[in-house]
């Protein structure tokens, strides 16, 4: 008997591949299944919940009120002033994590600078809240520790000049503590792409290294820089504990506006807050869909 028919499969064997294929089909269902749950849990339901409660008022009747309520002076100045100031942080973060992300994978710094740099990345992107409320209080508030040294060593005095941890620039400041980080992370892969072959081919024909950046670099990168842009842009609109506790009802911008109806004791209107909750769920909605759009878009470049 030939080594070819010997190795023909018999027919139990072809006859046992299919059940094999569906019990490995099922099994990464099961290992999907507690995603999908999730999801539906804590994304899909209460977003269809917020839109059904956006439509009604307080005895559950169908009204426009609510929608139309969004249009008031207070209400179109807390949006204005969250995309101001989430707009204002994805650009710096952008552009400061971006030079910080360069300076580590293709700067020439010691090898340490790297695994350093994204270990405290990830755990930065994910400090927020009261604890880095508290943090930035206790260094660049009236009486904190860069204020107080600051003034006694340097006779400067940050508050005279205007500048407040409680306003616009502050609450901008305190943002880019997480995300300076959160864009190192996300570019990187991105700059690892660039090819020393590019900027070798780039100089051999007597290009600069601002032609390179500007015609070739540039370019490459510009899908995944406007996505991380608009991620950034997501991700500081829809923050709310680190702005409540430091600013409290000092800065209106609406995440505050929406804990405060949804939770305050004067201006509690819950359906209104809905209505809130579903135009941020639209504008960050928007957002990550750009992003995961522009995404998509640099995979098929690299490919």
């Amino acid at each position: 008997m030939s080594a070819s028919s010997e190795s023909m499969p018999t027919p139990s064997s072809r006859t046992a591949s299919p059940p094999s294929a569906a019990r490995a089909s099922l099994l990464s269902w099961v290992g999907v299944a507690p995603f999908l749950l999730f999801a539906l849990l804590f994304l899909i339901l209460p977003t269809a919940f917020l839109m059904a409660g956006a439509f009604q008022d307080a005895q559950g009747h169908f009204t426009l009120a609510n929608i139309i309520r969004l249009f008031d002076d207070n209400i179109l100045s807390a949006y204005k002033v969250s995309l101001q100031i989430s707009a204002a942080s994805a650009a710096l973060g952008t552009a400061l994590g971006l030079l910080l992300a360069l300076a580590a994978i293709r700067g020439g710094l010691p090898a340490w600078i790297r695994p350093t740099l994204t270990t405290f990345s990830g755990v930065a992107s994910n400090f927020a809240g009261i604890p880095l409320a508290f943090a930035f209080l206790a260094t660049l508030g009236r009486m904190g520790l860069v204020t107080m040294l600051l003034r006694k060593y340097l006779d400067v005095d940050l508050y005279a000049g205007g500048f407040s941890i409680l306003s616009f620039a502050g609450l901008t400041l305190t943002y880019l503590y997480f995300q300076i980080p959160l864009m190192v992370l996300i570019i990187a892969p991105a700059v690892e792409g660039l090819k020393d072959e590019w900027r070798e081919a780039c100089e051999s024909l007597g290009g600069s290294g601002f032609a390179y950046w500007r015609h070739i670099a540039l370019p490459v990168l510009w899908p995944s820089l406007a996505g991380a842009a608009l991620l950034l842009f997501a991700n500081a609109f829809g923050a709310v504990a680190t702005a409540y506790a430091l600013t409290g009802s000092s800065l209106n911008i609406v995440t505050i506006l929406l804990y405060a109806q949804i939770h305050g004791d004067v201006l509690h209107d819950q359906n209104l807050g809905y209505a809130l909750a579903l135009g941020m769920v639209l504008i960050t909605g928007s957002a990550n869909a750009g992003y995961i759009w522009l995404r998509k878009r640099s995979h098929q470049e690299a490919a």
